[in-house]
């Protein structure tokens, strides 16, 4: 029976809605009318929108021009009716193919361009913004409704800015607004993915610096005042992303690359093995100030894991450094820069600059030449030993202290092979880390003493220490040493020759000067049997003057007694072999 009475209430309520509508026509009529009225309501608007479009897009165009007292061209613009993002009724305005000059002359937006300028100042694929009925008087427009697409920024040398600024005495001043409609145009927020921004140089032998922006968020654009921004930008080399925070502005009328920026950025990531011979990764965060062409940067970096590529050895290196940028071509002066490699203090300063060369008459970028000045004044040798040997353990350890000069050239080579390394050092309290080179120190120092009765004392721990001067030039897998001072107690020894890198080979001559006489160094019976030999080594006030050689490799290196140099006390420079 309940299958039966679901049918008759279904037709039931059929019936009565049928009857509601028969006795009520007027309703149904009104509901078709104000469908209809909506739809030609919508029609009239669209049609008027399109219509409207000249008259919009030459509104656009003007306030853009009076902003930036600039040229403007705008290839195409429509308007229509809809809701955003956010479901709030309003228009759709969508512009195609915006360009921006240089401010040019400051009478009209149609003036000739400045000469050699064929780049537009802003450079703009799509723009697409929102802007609903209820639009309040100078409410600023939020572009993140519609993210513009394309985004070119080209800032142009000071030369094509100071052409425009003496080509017109009515120049407008730098913070001048304009017109009326550039004091009104106010954007809330711009957001947009993919962005390229160059900075443009006089330098006939410089490329302008380019700064691929993977996503860039620009916040309060109002003329005459700084803007914020958020940008996240894509660094070439070494590669990373770089997070950069600050503001810009406000907009410099007459040279773009004027205007002032300021913020802090984190550098992460940053891979060095990209620099053949090095490796590590980097991470850096500080602050920046100045202008787009002049730029101040303080900051800090860390690389738990720097190596050598060639030895693999991991220090901890961490730098502060103050840099200047020259925006215009990414050239960058470093004074000074505080570095800690293990436990070893030194400071740096010097220059990276960009170089370029010719290629079919073109110009492309070949890297950078760095030249430095190294201070280490508070150092331990065996953290650089470390860093450059193959070896677990370091050859010696003691403080150190040494300048430098240092330069990179440019090239695909690795930094070992572009590097040279030129200075002096000091090596205080050395201490070799091989049980048997000690002794051999150990030994030298007593039978230079004359203390040969010591050696057969095996409870005898002490440990001799040694200490080096010098200078070293390094560079194309030779490692020069033109003078070289080793001491222990009761013996001086003077070097100079020169150390093979690529086969370790060690080639040098000296002279040893030793506190005690031959016959004393033997000591024993045998020491008295040379008694008359000590005359003829005895020279410039000391017992015992020995010309010896180095050779063999670094690994079994050989020392000998050099009879060719007895007579003298300057031992020649050995051959090149």
């Amino acid at each position: 029976m309940l299958r039966d009475s679901h049918p008759n209430e279904e037709m039931a309520h059929n019936e009565k809605r049928t009857s509601f509508w028969r006795k009520n026509k007027w309703f149904r009529w009104l509901a078709a009318g104000l469908l209809v009225t909506v739809a030609l309501l919508a029609i009239v608007v669209d049609v008027l929108a399109r219509r409207a479009e000249p008259f919009v897009r030459a509104l656009v165009v003007q306030a853009l021009s009076e902003r930036f007292h600039a040229r403007v061209e705008l290839d195409s613009f429509h308007l229509s009716l809809g809701n955003s993002l956010h479901g709030e009724w309003g228009v759709w305005a969508q512009g195609h193919g915006l360009r921006i000059w240089s401010p040019a002359q400051a009478e009209g937006v149609a003036a000739p361009l400045p000469k050699g300028v064929v780049e537009p100042l802003f450079r703009l694929a799509q723009l697409r913004f929102h802007a609903p009925l209820r639009y309040r008087s100078r409410a600023p427009i939020d572009l993140t409704k519609g993210p513009p697409k394309g985004l070119e920024v080209h800032i142009p040398p000071r030369s094509h800015s100071q052409h425009a600024a003496t080509g017109n005495d009515a120049a407008v001043k730098p913070g001048q607004d304009g017109g009326s409609w550039a004091s009104k145009f106010q954007i809330d927020t711009v957001e947009c993915n993919g962005a390229l921004v160059e900075l443009g140089t006089d330098k006939p032998d410089k490329l302008p610096l380019e700064f691929d922006i993977g996503h860039l968020k620009v916040k309060g654009v109002v003329p005459g005042a700084p803007m914020n921004f958020d940008a996240e930008l894509i660094n070439p080399r070494p590669p990373g992303a770089i997070h950069a925070t600050g503001s810009f502005g406000p907009w410099n009328m007459e040279d773009p690359g004027e205007s002032p920026i300021k913020g802090d950025y984190r550098f992460n990531h940053a891979d060095l093995s990209v620099f053949k011979g090095i490796a590590g990764i980097l991470s850096s965060t500080g602050r920046y100030q100045g202008t787009l062409r002049d730029i101040t940067v303080d900051g800090e970096t860390d690389t738990p894991d720097f190596q050598l590529a060639k030895f693999g050895h991991k220090m901890a290196l961490h730098t502060n450094f103050h840099a200047k940028v020259d925006g215009t071509n990414g050239d960058t002066w470093l004074d000074p820069v505080e570095a800690t490699l293990g436990r070893s203090h030194f400071t740096t300063a010097g220059q990276v600059v960009r170089v370029l060369a010719s290629d079919g008459g073109r110009l492309h970028s070949v890297g950078h030449d760095i030249t430095l000045t190294v201070n280490v004044g508070q150092g331990r040798i065996e953290d650089f030993l470390r860093l450059a040997n193959d070896a677990v353990a370091p050859l010696l350890i003691g403080d150190v202290t040494a300048k430098a000069s240092v330069h990179i050239r440019p090239g695909e080579e690795t930094v070992g092979d572009r590097m040279t390394l030129k200075g002096r050092f000091t090596l205080d309290g050395a201490e070799f880390t091989s049980a048997s080179v000690q002794d051999r120190i150990r030994t030298l120092s007593l039978r230079g003493q004359g203390r040969t009765k010591e050696l057969k004392n095996d409870d005898d721990k002490t440990k001799v220490k040694s200490s080096m001067q010098g200078e070293f030039d390094l560079g194309g897998g030779l490692l020069k040493l033109p003078t070289l001072s080793y001491n222990v107690p009761g013996a001086d020894i003077q070097l100079k020759g020169t150390y093979y890198t690529k086969n370790d080979r060690l080639d040098f001559v000296g002279v040893a000067k030793m506190q005690a006489t031959v016959s004393e160094m033997v000591g024993g019976w045998k020491g008295k049997l040379l008694k008359p030999a000590d005359r003829f080594f005895k020279k410039d006030g000391v017992g015992a003057l020995i010309p010896i050689y180095i050779s063999g490799t670094r690994a079994k290196p050989e020392f000998g007694y050099d009879s060719s140099h007895m007579y003298s006390t300057r031992p020649e420079r050995p051959d090149s072999k």
